[in-house]
């Protein structure tokens, strides 16, 4: 584990695994911690690097907002921390949102794009309901544990088992964010936009997404895999937002065959037939 200073915040960062680097980015106030169901495959391959971003976690809670360009340069430091001049950048929902920010800002570090979960914000944005908006916008005014169940039926399909859900409520439990946290967290998404410049990344990229998810709706996996030059879109039956815990098999072998197809030989041999 390590820490690194940026911008008025110091930012958790850890590593686990060996190989060509893998930068992990996680969605609005969710710890690094969620990556338990995809990080275990990914470091028996690459060396992944994970960060907490500001405002949830082991990292500091500054005042914000946090614009989605300001969290792009704390992964970024988080790259300069480690020693590595680029990497793939694997981000979902609000990650993803900075990972298409790193893409365009720092494009020379960016060896692939994995885009989970996400949009590319603006007036084209495909739009959640009415429910959904609300739901984000109320949760600041609970208890971490009402704000934790009142999210579910919008983030996990309806035939995910309720011990799968309840075994990722227990990994966030220790870093349920502040309201703090959260409100600049949730500012920085609201006030971000990239469609209009999707088209400037040249990192192959794999967009994935659920076709069942109700926060950010499928349709916005298809806008960005159309505005980004030969990107790959892969939908994922009987998944919603968390895809990664509704069908965990699935998205890894896509994920995992997606960097194999863009890694050194070396890399590729490594990876199962």
């Amino acid at each position: 584990m390590a820490f690194v200073e940026n911008q008025g915040a110091r930012i958790y960062w850890d590593e686990q695994g060996q190989g060509e680097p893998v930068l992990l980015i996680m969605g609005l106030a969710y710890p690094s911690q969620m990556w338990y169901r995809t990080r275990p495959l990914l470091a028996s391959r690459y060396r992944t690097l994970a960060l907490d971003n500001r405002g949830i976690g082991r990292s500091d809670v500054p005042p914000g907002p946090y614009p989605i360009l300001l969290m792009a340069s704390d992964a970024a430091a988080v790259l300069d921390a480690a020693g590595v001049e680029s990497a793939h950048v694997f981000g979902v929902s609000m990650g993803g949102m900075i990972a298409q920010e790193l893409a365009l800002q720092y494009p020379a570090r960016v060896r692939s794009l994995i885009l989970g979960c996400t949009a590319a914000g603006g007036p084209t944005a495909v739009r959640a309901e009415p429910e959904a908006i609300q739901m984000l916008t109320k949760r600041e005014k609970m208890s971490p544990e009402e704000a934790a169940e009142v999210a579910v039926p919008f983030i996990y399909d309806p035939e995910t088992p309720r011990e799968r859900i309840d075994e990722d409520i227990a990994i966030r439990r220790p870093w349920f964010p502040s309201a703090a946290g959260y409100a600049a967290q949730l500012q920085g998404v609201f006030g971000w936009e990239a469609y209009s410049r999707l088209g400037q990344i040249a990192a192959p990229t794999l967009v994935i997404h659920g076709e069942s998810d109700q926060l950010i709706p499928p349709g916005n996996a298809n806008l960005i895999a159309e505005r980004i030059p030969g990107a790959k879109l892969v939908m994922i039956p009987h998944a919603s937002h968390l895809f990664f815990t509704d069908q965990p098999e699935v998205a890894n072998r896509a994920i995992v065959e997606f960097l194999t197809v863009h890694s050194d030989v070396s890399e590729r041999e490594k990876a199962p037939c």
